[in-house]
């Protein structure tokens, strides 16, 4: 089969800590084509979908899979093909660049929809654009910290009032960038929201600080909906952000029967709308986000348990791309 990934630039992947990487080792591992398409070599034509793609051998680096591996700086990959994949010679896609969600990720899930019912696409294009991961969560409140969404300053202040110590962030940020931790009374309390609702001119996420985030944020891997591993982020001495981009790093942890209770029950909603492979994020037993774009912390988890789970997506989508030639037969 022939697996295409929607990815940012090859050249900035890390081939330690990418989950995208272990996909398409995964993939090859298997015998299927591994090939990269960057974000604005989208086309349609005559109403089919064209990938500019180049066709990859991914390599598989001494001590990828080692808890004690270090960071390789050779390319991880060898360019074996370059042309253009049109329509039903793709049999799935992996969408794994990173938000933001601007005009050139809303357009390639556009375009994506032109693929063939035949065509597994991980996640939905549809789902994509309709789930962010920030304020979806929202929805959820009996799982979530208390959490106001808005660009207005005196909604921020009174809530920031009542709860006396919340977290601000972009709404469509990632790897923890733009967080702010403000507690009332505190000098940047106006500042830090001014900043990132640009003067009132954007949303904002404002949560109730939830104190057992100094103990590290969990990240739960789904597939399907169904339970994949998980790892819990601890952040560095000098940073209260958990993210591995912000300096946090990775320690092994137990699923506790709340978050198996919080994961059963977003299960169906997340099979509904084709997100099939998804990362939640809790900050003690509180639901934070849900990550639907380019889920990561797959190799982390590899590591600390002596696991293959791409073995178990890979199978996964070669299921998924089976079922959907069986209805369309």
């Amino acid at each position: 089969m022939r697996f295409v990934f929607l990815m940012d630039p090859i050249e900035s992947v890390k081939a330690r800590t990418d989950t995208s990487f272990i996909f398409m080792i995964g993939a090859q591992r298997q015998g299927h084509e591994i090939w990269f398409c960057g974000t604005r070599n989208i086309s349609i034509l005559d109403g089919k979908v064209h990938m500019q793609a180049q066709k990859l051998r991914a390599i598989e680096l001494k001590g990828l899979y080692d808890l004690n591996g270090t960071d390789n700086p050779i390319s991880p990959f060898e360019v074996l093909e370059e042309r253009t994949l049109i329509d039903d010679e793709i049999d799935a896609v992996f969408i794994r660049t990173d938000p933001p969600f601007d005009s050139g990720y809303l357009m390639n899930t556009w375009m994506l929809d032109h693929l063939p019912t035949t065509t597994a696409v991980i996640n939905s294009p549809q789902a994509i654009r309709d789930v962010n991961e920030k304020v979806w969560c929202s929805r959820f409140t009996e799982f979530t910290p208390r959490t106001l969404i808005t660009a207005n300053m005196d909604l921020y202040l009174k809530f920031l009032d009542e709860e006396q110590q919340v977290i601000v962030k972009p709404c469509d940020g990632f790897g923890g960038a733009g967080i702010f931790r403000i507690e009332q009374g505190k000098a940047n309390a106006r500042v830090a929201f001014e900043t990132l609702s640009n003067r009132g001119q954007e949303e904002v996420i404002v949560q109730a600080y939830v104190k057992e985030a100094s103990q590290g944020d969990k990240r739960i891997l789904l597939l399907n909906g169904e339970i994949l591993g998980a790892v819990l982020r601890v952040h560095g001495a000098d940073d209260h952000r958990n993210n591995f981009y912000a300096g946090g790093s990775a320690v092994a942890c137990e699923i506790t029967d709340r978050e198996k209770e919080i994961c059963a029950a977003l299960k169906p909603w997340l099979q509904e709308k084709g997100l099939y492979f998804t990362g939640i994020d809790f900050l003690g037993d509180k639901l934070t986000e849900v990550n639907v774009t380019s889920p990561t912390c797959m190799q982390e988890m590899n590591r600390l348990y002596d696991l293959k789970l791409e073995d178990t997506v890979i199978a996964f989508v070669e299921n998924l791309i089976k079922s959907k030639r069986n209805s369309n037969a």
